[in-house]
């Protein structure tokens, strides 16, 4: 796991390395292990490294075969290189190197763009050709690796953060209305392309972008999730899909275990955690070391879940870390938590992982973390009543949305008054082939965005802050493939996430499973007190947010009257979310 960049002149003006060396210095944390930069006249492209896979000097980046004509800085883990690095190798390839980064080099040339449909795993890179000067983008599947751009008819700039673009040239830095909307409507969630700034873009997951020298440019997607049994698992029973599902779930905790560092796991106590550690020990992992955090109560509100994490970390003998947080705690640290967001992150949990983070890069450099269960296997309330419904969207929206388009009307300033481009999205999204029900469009959707643009971003961001490299098995591609196919009435039964529930109890005891729903909670962002009110009453009060003219004072002020109350239906805090998004901005001299 690393920190890419780079910058394209159209122009033919050559490339200013001090540009490039102001956008790496933003993102030491992603790379603390070595930084490299390749100028190449109108092209250039910068690296930060954190060892995971071939240690040696070999591996660094950015990595230029001149040989081949061929030059690449990537972000992530390819969990099948030494399969392709064996295929190659039988090809005729040679390689100088032990490690991932090679071998996509190596495969790129042997297979051109359709290498990217023989990777497994998370990635952002970019290739560069030497001759022709064509240079090619690519994003995972799930979008677990970020890639962020900014653009103008001289110049194309990309990074792994929104900082890094920020840190260099100027761009446009003015509050892109359609993100705006997402923020306040889709629960925070702002889908690619956009991002809150009108000048940055961020590639889609699953995507290609492919730009030429004279800046044309153009992009496809070489990966769509479809839903329904095949022809051939038509006649599968409940308990083949089971020992299916537990085959590639397996395979893919045990893809992850690939390092020449140790590997750990965060350990919740709920339900996709613990199968994680339970799995990882029928594999075989010894001395595996589990981290779980909590919080002081609020409102009670329990603030941990260590009763749960205990029963899985005693059952495995896994050498177990508990970090209790006092409340005290959480304030000092929002400042740096913040910073570390690349878009703004509104669910509670972001300075949870922030701190958990901490703790755990003391003791490994790798760590397996539960996301994307809940979306793949349909673990949240909202997929059961959208299994036959007859109005999917307007179901969904109840269900998910933060307000209304009248409240939304009453957030913003009037130049920000616009069309409902959030009930758009959904709509658009439902629509599109491949997802035949309604519970299947809404958990497509789930997936391919919200997962994306919400917990998963939150750990890639809160996790890098530390020089921690997250890995999350649920999202394999093979797995969420598998799960797509997977009936959804094996997905809700049990109170969701059934069928999984199922595979678990193969390993795990029952108090674990048949558990209520836990969350990974921080009572002190949900119900504002003290001095964290008073830290969200002195950004949104202060008159550098007044001038931005995005908020109306005369709805601040409601939520003030009451902070308490006005929760989102998912039981978030409206005015946490309205305090996050101008202490962002501030963070980040927006």
């Amino acid at each position: 796991m690393c920190g890419i960049l780079g910058q394209i002149n159209f122009s033919g003006e050559p490339v200013d390395p001090s540009g490039l060396m102001a956008m790496s210095r933003t993102m030491t944390s992603r790379g603390p292990d070595g930084s490299g930069l390749h100028v190449q006249g109108r092209l250039g492209f910068g690296h930060r490294r954190l060892k995971v896979i071939d240690l040696t000097q070999s591996s660094q980046q950015p990595m230029v075969d001149a040989k081949l004509g061929l030059g690449i800085v990537f972000n992530g883990a390819i969990y099948n290189y030494r399969e392709l690095r064996k295929e190659l190798r039988d090809k005729g390839y040679t390689f100088f190197s032990h490690g991932d980064t090679e071998v996509i080099l190596k495969a790129y040339h042997a297979w051109g763009e359709e290498c990217i449909h023989r990777l497994n795993g998370m990635f952002a890179f970019a290739i560069w050709e030497r001759d022709s000067e064509k240079v090619i983008l690519a994003r995972d599947r799930l979008g677990i690796k970020p890639l962020y751009f900014t653009e103008t008819s001289q110049q194309f700039r990309f990074a792994s953060t929104l900082p890094a673009l920020l840190a260099g040239e100027e761009v446009n830095k003015a509050i892109d209305p359609v993100a705006l909307h997402h923020y306040l409507m889709f629960h925070a969630v702002v889908p690619a392309p956009y991002t809150l700034l009108a000048g940055i873009r961020k590639l889609a997951p699953g995507t290609m972008m492919t730009i030429e020298p004279t800046g044309a440019r153009r992009q496809h997607q070489y990966w769509q999730l479809s839903f329904g049994p095949r022809d051939d698992e038509k006649n599968l029973t409940e308990h083949d899909w089971q020992d299916r599902l537990d085959e590639i779930l397996r395979t893919a905790v045990r893809r992850r275990l690939i390092a020449d560092v140790p590997v750990g796991v965060l350990l919740s106590g709920g339900l996709d955690s613990s199968l994680i550690v339970g799995l990882l020990a029928a594999e075989g992992a010894h001395d595996l070391n589990t981290f779980s955090i909590g919080f002081e109560t609020v409102a009670e509100e329990k603030g941990d879940e260590f009763f749960y994490s205990d029963i899985i970390a005693k059952q495995f003998s896994t050498c177990h870390h508990k970090i209790p947080v006092d409340t005290a705690q959480v304030l000092p640290n929002l400042t740096n938590c913040i910073h570390a967001m690349s878009e703004p992150m509104v669910s509670h949990d972001a300075i949870g992982f922030y701190l958990l983070s901490q703790e755990v890069s003391k003791h490994v450099t790798v760590a397996q973390s539960g996301q994307g269960a809940d979306e793949i296997f349909a673990g949240y309330y909202w997929y059961p009543p959208l299994l036959n419904s007859q109005r999917p969207v307007d179901d969904y929206r109840r269900e998910f949305f933060d307000r209304t388009q009248e409240e939304f009307s009453r957030v913003v300033h009037p130049r920000f008054h616009q069309a409902d481009h959030s009930q758009r999205f959904v709509e658009q999204h439902f629509s599109l082939s491949g997802a035949p029900r309604p519970i299947d469009k809404a958990l497509r959707l789930d997936t391919t965005i919200m997962l994306v643009d919400d917990p998963v971003k939150r750990v890639d961001n809160m996790t890098m802050a530390w020089s921690l490299e997250a890995r999350v098995p649920f999202l394999d591609h093979e797995v969420v493939e598998m799960a797509a196919r997977v009936p959804a009435e094996m997905k809700i039964a049990q109170g969701g996430k059934g069928i999984l529930k199922d595979i678990a109890r193969r390993v795990l005891p029952s108090e674990v499973i048949d558990r209520p729903k836990g969350y990974f909670p921080v009572p002190a962002l949900k119900y504002l007190r003290g001095p964290y009110l008073g830290l969200v009453q002195e950004a949104l009060l202060s008159p550098t947010s007044q001038n931005r003219r995005i908020l109306q004072r005369t709805y601040i002020d409601e939520l003030f009257k009451t902070p308490d109350e006005h929760l989102t239906p998912l039981r978030g805090s409206k005015l946490w979310q309205l305090g996050l998004l101008e202490l962002w901005l501030q963070a980040h001299d927006i």
